[in-house]
């Protein structure tokens, strides 16, 4: 059974404090009625805050207590629920005064209504009086709960101050003091980090700035740190090299009085006294200490505080340089706190090395092991439990929450800080600003907090992912309680389970076919905040039964909402009765149109629509979803324009594919106010591009977040497949097109540029400026009537180029270089030419100068028609691949791989593998 913490519902009750303050309940206080009932919530909701720290004291040995909390975490949810709410309904009436067809109306002759009537009228409407009435009902029960939990909290619980550091004060068993005595026989796995630690205490070259060097030993609970220290600690060579040898158990609470007496005891006993005088105690510890070198074990540290460390490290300087201090910890801030000159991550044993260890304590204990569940064990019984919950309970409170959430995904799930950072965001765990921090840093901090806490671990398989150890796992499930379930069996839905009504959050594996029999039970859990299926092998198409589908639109509280792989081509229309959503995954789905009831979904924050290769078109409007901060449409080969009202979106973080409309979607002018964009940006359809004012009105030089830009106008394959006396007939548009390009430069720290399909004659001075002085890789693609390359050479951080299908280039040579400097290409690692149909000569710098000084890898495919030789002195040069390059002449001077076909023929060659 798990307990729900006193930070995590201190963290809700908090949030719901500064909700009732918030703006947009403004509106709602000419109602007498409903201002009244949230004063009244505000009072009750701080009694409550009052006394939470008792009821945490409490819980696990009072079931009443128990209840309440239970009771008490399940009103926050709904009276945050009635809040949302009324925010959303605020939102939608403001929406409505600034242009009356922007708040989404079913009928068009509702909105031209609209426009010819007051605007305080906005406040009278059937509707506004109807949504009011409504929000009284909904907010005298949630008033009546409020009175209930007030009337039990004064017979079950008394005022204590409110735990303002996130530390719990559940008991989470009695663990006995570890010593440094240790059976050796009985450890496997860990002779190589054995003898690595021994290795760092018997060097003297180690920095040690206070005479002692840390070594930090970092790892998840119960993964073995301890142990290791005591191997360590009992080997012969440490113990010749020392003079002082001494271990001390520190546990969660770092103690400087406690620590210091502990070691001094260990060391003379006889000088240990009763009294309580920290100073009179460092100073025998520093006579014992002086001049000696001496190795200290500190077992199972948390202090992260800098001061505390400082106040118990100051006898030890006394000692002889080289002397070493040992600790043992979980989170990665100890060893920061320590300045350890080196930290050892310790990893899990092999499976071999499990087996060994279940065998020595026989194979009864073995099948124990296997087919126990250990949170059902008694703590007193097993040592596992607290020493697991222990790295839970000392999680900050908004830790926690994220911490629990991660429970929904299954074992050994791998996933992407981006990831998980928007689905906390959505649930409103990143909700609080912390001096000022945007959700989605504070979401990025967490993560890191929750790896250095060793609750993350880096995948082995790819290093921008995350998992969590099986046992970490079961640990999240354990905090989560019945809030949270998980689904794994594909069948399990065949006897339809039944939920809880305090379920909020769901998650489960797709089927190849999910029906009624599977999904019907979740869909009438009327409160569910999190719908998210999770495919685990991107190869098997899913398939969700419509019926289904219609049933989870009566979700109307979920937050969290995804179809992910499913092979659906359309959405029901009341997905916009979803009022509270704010996450919305629809990727690789077969979605053709989205419905125009999205744009009512004023809470969005999240669009995911990756790889609907179908999709044609957005909302019409899209002006609505002014919180939305991610659109990620990648792969959208099909869109055919981005909808009306994006300039609207200022919150926009993420906008992956930008297609320029013609008539009636939005032109370039949009992303004037976008002025947030950041990682990657595609605009694609350029050549709809008729007024270069709306080029220059796009501002991109101002987009200092953007990493990487694809500028793409036509595609060229389809062009040359009718090309005949093409650049008479559209010359008029080419020439709008090198201006449209000259408009389009992006801000200097750009660090990856494409063109593609671009039909100018030339490229713009801005794009070989040396100022783009970040940009790393620069591709063209499809350039067809440029009939020379950018002066690109002079790029200071150039590291990779790639130049293809540019048919009308027929000599690279000076201007490629750049006439200005003095060593061209100087960062260049890789070249890369491919189908340059019309290139006949590559002319070497000349003049003196050398380029290409770094180049490690130069390709060159179908140059039909290149002549000549290559550049010659390309000293670092690794990798050479040369294809269908018929008339070039090939001299290798020194190539590590070298791959040439269909030349001419093969000079001089030094050295080839």
């Amino acid at each position: 059974m798990s307990f729900i913490g006193e930070a995590v519902l201190s963290v809700s009750v908090e949030l719901l404090i500064e909700k009732l303050a918030s703006k947009g309940l403004e509106l709602f206080t000419r109602h007498e009625k409903l201002k009244a009932d949230l004063i009244k919530w505000k009072g009750m909701l701080e009694m409550i805050q009052a006394v939470l720290a008792d009821a945490e004291d409490r819980q696990t040995k009072d079931k009443a207590v128990k209840k309440w909390l239970d009771n008490l975490q399940n009103l926050a949810y709904d009276a945050e629920d009635v809040l949302d709410e009324l925010e959303t309904e605020a939102l939608r009436r403001e929406l409505l005064l600034q242009e009356p067809a922007a708040a989404y109306q079913p009928s068009t002759s509702t909105s031209k209504f609209r426009k010819i009537i007051p605007t305080c009228c906005t406040y009278f409407s059937p509707r506004s009086i109807q949504f009011e009435s409504k929000m009284v009902s909904e907010i005298e029960d949630v008033t009546a709960r409020l009175q209930s939990i007030i009337s039990t909290q004064k017979d079950l619980l008394t005022m204590k101050n409110v735990i303002s550091d996130g530390k719990s004060r559940i008991n989470v068993g009695q663990r006995l003091p570890t010593t440094s005595l240790v059976n050796e026989a009985d450890v496997y796995g860990r002779k190589k980090d054995k003898e690595a630690i021994v290795e760092l205490l018997l060097r003297d070259d180690l920095r040690a700035d206070d005479g002692f060097s840390v070594i930090s030993i970092k790892g998840l609970g119960g993964v073995g740190k301890t142990t290791l220290a005591q191997l360590v600690n009992k080997d012969d060579r440490v113990q010749r090299h020392f003079q002082i040898k001494t271990w001390t158990c520190v546990f969660e609470d770092f103690d400087a009085f406690r620590v210091s007496k502990s070691i001094l005891n260990s060391i003379a006993s006889d000088q240990c006294t009763d009294k309580d005088d920290l100073n009179l105690l460092q100073e025998k510890l520093k006579k014992q200490l002086s001049g000696k070198k001496f190795l200290l074990v500190l077992d199972d540290v948390w202090n992260e505080n800098y001061n505390s460390w400082r106040a118990l490290s100051c006898p030890f300087g006394a000692g002889a340089s080289r002397s070493k201090i040992v600790v043992t910890h979980r989170n990665q801030g100890v060893a920061e706190t320590m300045r350890a000159v080196s930290t050892k991550t310790l990893k899990e044993l092999s499976d071999d090395d499990c087996l060994c260890v279940l065998i020595q304590h026989s194979l009864g204990a073995r099948e124990f092991v296997l087919n126990a569940n250990i949170w059902d064990l008694q703590e007193d019984k097993c040592d596992i439990v607290p020493a697991l919950r222990v790295s839970y309970h000392f999680l900050p409170p908004q830790l926690k929450q994220c911490f629990a959430y991660i429970s929904l995904f299954p074992k050994d799930y791998e996933f992407e800080e981006e990831e998980i950072i928007l689905l906390w965001t959505a649930e409103g765990f990143l909700d609080q600003e912390y001096n000022g921090r945007k959700m989605e840093d504070l979401g990025r901090e967490f993560v890191r907090e929750l790896h250095s806490r060793s609750l993350f671990q880096l995948s082995s398989k790819d290093a921008s992912r995350f998992v969590m150890h099986d046992l970490i796992n079961d640990l999240s499930r354990w905090a989560a309680g019945e809030l949270y379930f998980r689904m794994e069996d594909t069948l399990a839905g065949e006897n339809r389970q039944k939920f809880s009504q305090s379920l909020r959050h769901f998650l489960y594996i797709h089927g190849e076919y999910d029906g009624e029999k599977r999904l019907k039970s979740v869909s009438d859990v009327e409160h569910l905040r999190t719908f998210l299926p999770v495919n685990l092998s991107d190869y098997r198409r899913n398939y969700l039964a419509w019926s289904v589908l219609q049933r989870l639109m009566n979700l109307s509280r979920v937050r969290v909402f995804s179809l992910h792989g499913y092979h659906i081509s359309k959405l029901p229309n009341e997905i916009g009765n979803l009022k509270h959503l704010r996450f919305l995954n629809l990727s690789r789905t077969n979605i053709q149109i989205l419905p125009e009831s999205i744009n009512s979904l004023y809470n969005l924050h999240t669009i995911l629509l990756e790889d609907c290769r179908r999709l044609k078109k957005l909302c019409k409007n899209m002006g609505n979803l002014t919180k939305l901060h991610h659109l990620r449409n990648s792969n959208v080969h099909s869109l055919e324009e981005m909808p009306k009202g994006f300039g609207k979106l200022t919150c926009l973080l993420t906008l992956c594919r930008f297609v320029v409309g013609k008539d009636s979607g939005s032109g370039l002018r949009e992303f004037k106010s976008l002025m947030h964009l950041q990682g990657t940006l595609q605009i694609s359809k350029l050549e709809n591009v008729k007024d270069v004012g709306d080029a220059s009105e796009a501002q991109l030089n101002t987009k200092v977040n953007l990493k990487a830009l694809l500028l793409e106008w036509r595609d060229w394959n389809h062009v040359n497949q009718r090309r005949g006396n093409l650049s008479d007939v559209m010359e008029p548009d080419f020439k709008i097109e090198i201006r449209v390009l000259d408009m389009l430069k992006p801000h200097q720290k750009l660090e990856e540029l494409t063109i593609a399909g671009y039909g100018g004659t030339k490229f713009p001075t801005w794009l070989g400026d040396s100022s783009f002085s970040k940009l790393v890789l620069l591709r063209f693609e499809g350039c067809g009537m440029c009939t020379t390359l950018s002066s690109v050479g002079q790029l200071p951080l150039l590291k990779h180029l790639e130049i293809s299908r540019m048919d009308t280039v027929k000599s690279v040579g000076p201007e490629f270089y750049g006439n200005s400097c003095s060593v061209p290409f100087p960062s260049l690692e890789t070249l890369c030419f491919q189908d340059m149909q019309g290139w006949e000569e590559w002319i070497p710098c000349g003049s003196g100068r050398e380029g290409f000084p770094k180049l490690r890898m130069l390709s060159l495919v179908r140059c039909s028609k290149l002549q000549g030789s290559l550049p010659e002195r390309l000293t670092l040069l690794e990798t050479l691949a040369i294809k269908s390059c018929e008339q070039l002449l090939v001299t290798i001077h020194c190539c590590l791989k070298v791959k040439i076909c269909n030349c001419k023929m093969c000079l001089g060659t030094k050295k080839m593998k």
